[in-house]
């Protein structure tokens, strides 16, 4: 049986530090309030979300999209990351990223449909990376999920890896952290899980078997879909959160 198709995007227009930005909107139907998910794109210069849409938009969230400047929608406001040369300078491109994450918080926050009390981070491989560092931040959200965030650059820079450490030290907010054993590298989830632990933060961490025969395969782990190897741990990681207790939260 073919999967369901995903939700119509609404492409809509946000600003960041002085920047138009874009991204695709995706929402059930009827009047909400809705919880939301910011999902937050890897290294990709054409980004999609077509799979993250359909799982969420199907258990009741709006999933908004937003394309990072340089990126897909806002390619022509800023530089693209993988134009930058050396992995140094992409981790302060990362850095400079969380403000357009931030920014797409805000903007979510305005819309008359959705619940600002229950509004979540997710992303995968440099989205992941993004939506930690916005964990640390913290501002207008409620949880962050970390797909494979650093798996294919954990071992190439030591900046990011002591800046991801410094995140993992300072979350405001509960993470989740995802990987499939045969990604290029799990050490980013095992060694960020213990260092947040450490230091008191609320966390999770899993390690799925293998996904694919491939480390790409592994690495895809994040794709979306109608039901998602994931569904299970993200839905009841979401549902543990404080502020979705006691509200018509995670519907399905």
């Amino acid at each position: 049986m073919a999967e369901a198709a995903p939700p119509a995007a609404e492409v809509v227009a946000f600003p960041s530090s002085g920047l138009t930005l874009h991204g695709n909107l995706y929402r059930p139907p009827g009047a909400g309030p809705f919880p939301v998910v910011v999902f937050n794109h890897g290294s990709e210069a054409s980004p999609h979300a077509e799979g993250q849409a359909l799982f969420y938009v199907s258990h009741g969230f709006v999933l908004f999209a937003p394309h990072r400047r340089g990126h897909g929608l806002s390619r022509d406001a800023g530089e693209y990351v993988g134009s930058l040369q050396g992995p140094d300078a992409r981790v302060a491109a990362l850095v400079t990223q969380t403000d357009d994450v931030m920014a797409a918080v805000a903007y979510v926050a305005t819309l008359p449909y959705v619940d600002r009390a229950r509004v979540a981070v997710a992303g995968c491989s440099f989205g992941g990376i993004e939506a930690l560092f916005a964990a640390e931040r913290g501002t207008g959200i409620v949880a962050a999920i970390d797909f494979a965030g650093g798996a294919m650059s954990w071992t190439r820079s030591d900046a990011l890896r002591e800046r991801m450490k410094t995140a993992a030290m300072n979350l405001r907010i509960p993470v989740l952290f995802l990987q499939a054993e045969n990604d290029f590298d799990t050490s980013p989830s095992r060694v960020l899980f213990e260092t947040a632990r450490a230091a008191g933060r609320d966390v999770r961490m899993r390690i799925f078997p293998p996904w694919g025969t491939t480390h790409e395969d592994g690495h895809a782990f994040c794709r979306g879909g109608a039901s998602p190897p994931w569904s299970d741990e993200v839905l009841s990681f979401l549902r543990s959160v404080r502020a979705f207790r006691g509200r018509p939260a995670v519907p399905r």
